[in-house]
């Protein structure tokens, strides 16, 4: 997400740290640097001006306290502007005063809507909610199909419209079913509906009509706009039309993890005046992130994003289990079977390279390759390993290696290099005698 930007600013951000003080020729270079960088990202010009002007007018004159070397003081000017054109604070959904609490997702063709439904469905499901899945998508062919497989992957009630259909208009249609889903919820004690609506390629009269119809009879507690991110300006133009029909609350932006420039993160809430709620940063249902201004700036900024990363972890380990797995360590009992169950807890926390960047001064390490098919290719391994060979992997002579890498469909040395990696950990174990372990991340997997 925002990985050009990102390198440019840190490049910029070392080369003003080496100034001995904070000059108006400094300031003038770096800040052109800095415009060059947003504007190259996609990122709207007038919200670029803006933001320019509002560094330059804190950084001129600006008095270096003892605590800040003047580098560290013009990185804090540039994150304090970054979070507020971000949106300054975190915003909460809306909830309604008798549930269930009505959730309306708009957007056009291929935002990632139905998706997205699926994703919130799930965090809500963590946070001990009881949502229910809807689609009112009476024009894209499966629409309802594809959310309702989605809703089995994890287990969240859907509720479906009648075999047979309705002797209706389609927009009567529409209303008759999310009429009927709401009386559901309520039979069902369910406290959430996350309604997904149709898309289109391109705005027109006949689908705003029908999402106002919507809005009118729903009266959604949470009307959230889906924004490919990839899009760029085109999603803030979008959003602007959708906002002066319907009034959004709040934008959701997808595929962020994708290689786009990413300008419509910084440029949406300053342009709409609407907050983000939550950014889509994979493909898998757990990919989803609440959106906090702060450290998306920090992360911009290269410095990290060490809270994220502690909430992901706590949300992929099991406290108590990770607390038996300590103690096989230490008692040396740790099998391949163990590890197994930590590479698949890593894989819950998303991509690698993200999780890595959370770390401050990640992105400074140069040459380290990170691939997240390492965390695939040691599951299928140990999968073809027999239940003895998980148990005691000092059994594993030659000739199983090789029977074990034709199961997996790897090679040798893909095994000889999981079993190094295990015996690593279980030295370390017994050279330290007693260590903490820091979570999932004792077992990160960076590749060769």
């Amino acid at each position: 997400m925002l990985e050009q930007l990102q390198n440019n600013l840190a490049k910029i951000i070392r080369n003003l740290k080496s100034e001995g003080k904070i000059t108006e020729d400094n300031i003038r270079d770096t800040l052109r640097l800095v415009r060059r960088s947003l504007l190259e990202a996609d990122v709207n010009y007038k919200v670029v001006k803006e933001f320019i002007d509002r560094v330059q007018e804190k950084a001129v004159g600006v008095v270096v306290t003892k605590s800040l070397t003047p580098g560290q003081q013009m990185v804090k000017i540039f994150r304090d502007e970054l979070t507020q054109l971000l949106g300054a604070k975190q915003y909460h959904l809306r909830t309604a005063a008798i549930p269930p609490t009505i959730i309306m997702l708009v957007g056009l063709h291929g935002c990632g809507k139905t998706t997205f439904a699926a994703k919130l469905a799930l965090q809500l499901k963590k946070q001990d909610h009881k949502p229910l899945l809807v689609s009112v998508d009476v024009y894209r062919p499966a629409a309802q199909q594809q959310l309702e497989v989605l809703a089995k992957q994890i287990d969240i009630s859907i509720y479906q419209p009648p075999v047979n259909g309705l002797k209706f208009s389609k927009e009567s249609k529409v209303i008759s079913w999310i009429s009927k889903a709401v009386d559901y919820a309520r039979q069902q004690h369910l406290d959430t509906l996350i309604l997904d609506t149709a898309g289109r390629l391109q705005i027109d009269a006949e689908m705003m009509g029908e999402l106002v119809a919507l809005k009118k009879v729903l009266k959604p507690q949470n009307i959230l706009f889906v924004a490919d991110g990839m899009t760029g300006q085109d999603a803030v133009n979008v959003v602007k039309t959708f906002n002066e029909r319907l009034e959004i609350d709040g934008i959701i932006l997808t595929k962020m993890d994708s290689d786009a420039r990413g300008g419509a993160a910084l440029s949406i809430v300053s342009v709409t005046g609407k907050p983000i709620f939550y950014l889509s940063i994979g493909e898998k249902l757990e990919n989803l992130e609440v959106f906090h201004p702060d450290r998306i700036a920090n992360r911009i900024l290269g410095l990290g994003d060490i809270v994220t990363l502690v909430e992901k972890v706590q949300a992929a380990v099991d406290a108590e289990e990770t607390a038996k797995l300590e103690q096989k360590l230490l008692k040396r009992q740790f099998t391949l079977d163990d590890y197994l169950h930590q590479v698949r807890q890593i894989k819950k926390m998303g991509p690698l390279e993200n999780i890595l960047m959370m770390i401050p001064g990640f992105g400074k390490v140069k040459n380290i390759n990170i691939d997240d098919r390492e965390l695939l290719r040691s599951e299928v391994i140990i999968q073809s390993m027999t239940r003895e060979e998980r148990r005691d992997p000092a059994i594993i002579n030659g000739s199983r290696r090789k029977r074990i890498a034709r199961g997996s469909g790897t090679n040798p040395a893909d095994v000889n290099r999981l079993l190094n990696q295990y015996w690593q950990l279980i030295k370390i174990t017994k050279q330290m005698g007693r260590m903490k372990l820091p979570g999932n991340l004792a077992h990160l997997h960076l590749g060769n």
